[in-house]
């Protein structure tokens, strides 16, 4: 069955039949595209807080003019500050709460530092004071010990001295102070073998050198003697002794052998007899011999 349309005129929905060509028919009307899909996209990318379909959505919204611009919601949007928080935290990133927990470590680690710097040096403050209190004991250690061994050095030397035997002289006066007397002031001049030295009696009598006793005792005219042998063999005769000293042994010069006296029958007075005979044979110059050995008095 034929279905008829009677024409009320130009509607608009379809197309007259007496157009023709047949791609006319069936064909509807065109119509204005508006805002409302861009709008869809663009709630549906700030729901789903990703940036990247928010692009993409603007992109594909972009052929009109007429599309409103769209603001970037990660700006104002909290679920993409949340979004990138949570991804901020899981690369790593430090946040306001970090800062703040590396400030109390930097402060912390620097205040350790300027501890263990303040202890460091009252250490080395007190190993320098306890080396100057040592050297300071050294020091004095030292001076008190110089101190004590210089008194020390005195008394040494006296020690010394005292060990070591006084040198002695080649030849002393056998009466020293007194002087031989002159040939005049005794008799029987032809007759002196020897000298005559006055003193008072009981002076002691020393010997002139060094030499060995010999002889010591009684010898008629010579009264108490004492012979005194050098080691050239010369004898000294010491006579008209009061006593005798030495009987025998080694005599230095200076000892004393007797005493002044007036023993023997050719003695006038206390007087010490002395008689010099080289080799033990006749009495030479007594006086001679005297000056020859640097005695004078």
């Amino acid at each position: 069955m034929a279905l008829t349309h009677t024409p009320h005129g130009n509607s608009g929905l379809l197309d007259h039949p007496d157009a023709p060509d047949d791609t006319a028919r069936h064909r509807l009307p065109k119509q204005t595209r508006t805002s409302a899909p861009v709008l869809g996209v663009t709630a549906m990318a700030a729901a789903l807080g990703a940036t990247g379909f928010t692009a993409t959505a603007a992109a594909a919204a972009a052929p009109t003019s007429a599309a409103p611009a769209v603001s970037a919601p990660d700006q104002a949007d909290p679920g993409l500050a949340l979004a990138a928080r949570i991804q901020q935290q899981a690369d790593g990133a430090p946040g306001a709460e970090d800062g703040e927990d590396a400030d109390q470590l930097t402060a912390g680690q620097g205040a350790a530092h300027q501890e263990s710097a303040r202890q460091e040096a009252a250490r080395l403050a007190a190993a320098q004071e306890a080396a100057a209190k040592r050297a300071a004991q050294q020091a004095a250690a030292t001076e008190q010990a110089t101190r004590t061994e210089q008194p020390a050095a005195p008394a040494e030397a006296s020690e010394a001295a005292m060990a070591a035997p006084a040198e002695q002289p080649a030849a002393v006066s056998p009466l020293p102070g007194y002087t031989v007397d002159t040939p005049a002031a005794t008799p029987w001049v032809q007759l002196r073998t020897g000298v005559e030295i006055s003193a008072p009696a009981h002076t002691p009598v020393r010997a002139i050198t060094a030499g060995a006793v010999s002889s010591a005792g009684w010898s008629g005219r010579y009264g108490y003697r004492v012979i005194q042998t050098l080691p050239d063999g010369t004898e000294l005769w010491y006579c008209h002794l009061a006593s005798i000293s030495a009987t025998g042994g080694e005599l230095a010069p200076g000892a004393v052998l007797g005493q002044v006296g007036a023993t023997g029958s050719r003695a006038t007075g206390p007087r010490l007899h002395l008689e010099v005979r080289p080799g033990g044979g006749a009495p030479d110059d007594a006086l001679a011999w005297l000056q020859a050995h640097g005695v004078t008095d």
